[in-house]
């Protein structure tokens, strides 16, 4: 078999393993091995095409992986999405996709395989499609990014590289397996470094009181998560008696304030805010709490390739402020039957992330903001990430989500939601007024709502749009 072709799991280290907090289920390598090529056999025998695109969509954690290797080794292109999609969302993915099989629980009709036309199987090539990840729009149109092996194996060896293999020894994934950030920053970069992965995806309340017992009974020296998930933590979870070795935050934005309460949780400094997304198969860079650099939106320099600014007039440049544009080599190959989508992503070769930032002389990135996010005031632009920055600074605010609102003179104005921390009284223009010390008056809102909580969406996301369409009565 030649290395274009060989299997993925002949690259699995011996010391690899994976367990799951809750049940106590736990496997090596080599059952990890036996498992995926059982099931590799048995997609085999469904009589599909190589390359043909199977759903994977296992609730358990574990299962996911297994699912996930045995597809690659039987030669098929694995499409991960959440186990609790509506038979509706479900549809829309077969549909997308032209999905022919679907592992785990299904919800609605799909054509079936003709089982006399089986095939040997054959592992997918390096450059072949291997993964599906559905971002967005399951009730739409979804938006399926694709990933070669080798798209997926260099942005894992960076990763090891950047991390070491030794803080990946034991790593906790509080995450959904489903999405780049918990599955190949969580779980198949600690595997591939030869690491054990204890796998406790998306703790309840309950659970969360109980964070730290976690991470000292099973020696955790490396996680991963959201703000959103340290949001709870601090508040539920008292530190562990061991220092962690390191901690990244990703996915979305982090306050400086959130990071060095984080910090001190972890008993490290060795915090590290990151920068990534699923078109360059996760990570793309972070920057740590001990750089002296370290503030609101610091990421730091990318970790392989080259990142750049895009400015109002089109000019890129290597530092200054703009478009956050990057080139990596772990670059996804496309979206998947969308070359609409494909020529709008890149610009003279590079991705266009849809981040604002700045990229100061050393290569080191700060960012603002997400564009779609930009709030238009009067033809001044507010981002809207640093609103809810602000606003997470007051001392009785505990989450922010901030949005445009209609303006009959500047266009738009800028709102925000608030969650107030338990035991504060909601005074809208008592935290106005506190905010026009804090920022120029264009990001201070002109609206401010009280909210219970901020939804979320399953990749823990805050989505603006739901928010702002949660108090759109009230406006």
């Amino acid at each position: 078999m030649s290395s274009e072709t060989a299997s993925v799991l002949s690259m699995l280290p011996v010391s690899a393993r994976i367990s799951d907090v809750r049940t106590g289920r736990e496997m090596s390598a080599s059952d990890i091995g036996r498992a995926a090529r059982k099931g590799a056999v048995e997609l085999s025998a469904l009589g599909l095409d190589h390359g043909a695109r199977i759903v994977v969509s296992e609730s358990d954690g574990i299962d996911f992986l297994i699912a996930l290797f045995a597809c690659w080794e039987a030669g098929f292109v694995a499409v991960g999405v959440n186990s609790a999609l509506t038979g509706a969302e479900q549809e829309n993915v077969i549909e997308a996709t032209g999905a022919r099989h679907w592992i785990g629980e299904r919800r609605c009709d799909m054509p079936q395989p003709d089982p006399d036309t089986a095939s040997a199987a054959m592992p997918l090539g390096l450059d072949e499609p291997a993964l599906i990840l559905m971002t967005s729009g399951t009730t739409g149109r979804p938006k399926g990014i694709v990933h070669s092996r080798r798209s997926l194996l260099v942005r894992i060896s960076l990763n090891i590289a950047e991390i070491g293999r030794d803080t990946l020894s034991q790593v906790l994934c509080v995450l959904p397996v489903f999405f780049g950030h918990g599955l190949i920053g969580n779980c198949l970069t600690p595997l591939f470094a030869g690491g054990h992965v204890h796998i406790w995806t998306v703790p309840d309340m309950s659970e969360m009181r109980g964070l730290s017992s976690v991470v000292e009974t099973r020696r955790i020296g490396f996680m991963s998560s959201v703000p959103s998930f340290w949001k709870i933590a601090l508040r539920v979870s008292d530190s562990p008696s061991i220092p962690m070795t390191r901690i990244h935050v990703g996915s979305a934005p982090l306050s400086i304030g959130q990071w060095r309460d984080i910090a001190k949780w972890g008993g490290t400094d060795n915090v590290f805010n990151m920068f990534g997304m699923t078109e360059t198969a996760n990570w793309i860079g972070g920057g740590s709490l001990r750089d002296d650099r370290a503030c609101d939106g610091y990421v730091g320099p990318i970790w392989g390739g080259a990142l750049a600014v895009r400015d109002e007039n089109g000019h890129i440049s290597g530092q200054g402020r703009g478009e956050v544009l990057v080139q990596t080599p772990s670059i996804m190959l496309g979206y998947w039957q969308r070359p609409d989508l494909q020529t709008e992503a890149f610009c003279d070769g590079w991705f266009r992330t849809g981040d604002t930032g700045k990229i100061d002389e050393e290569g080191h990135l700060v960012l603002a903001g997400r564009i779609k996010s930009e709030i238009n005031r009067g033809g001044i632009k507010v981002q809207a990430e640093e609103v809810d920055m602000m606003l997470e600074r007051h001392a009785d605010i505990a989450e922010a989500c901030a949005f445009g609102i209609p303006d009959p003179v500047a266009g738009e104005a800028v709102a925000a939601a608030v969650v107030l921390k338990p035991g504060s009284d909601f005074d809208a223009e008592a935290i106005k007024a506190w905010c026009r010390t804090q920022a120029r008056a264009d990001a201070v809102p002109s609206r401010l709502y009280k909210l219970d909580a901020i939804p979320r969406n399953d990749r823990g996301k805050i989505v603006r749009a739901d928010v702002r369409n949660l108090v759109a009565d009230e406006t």
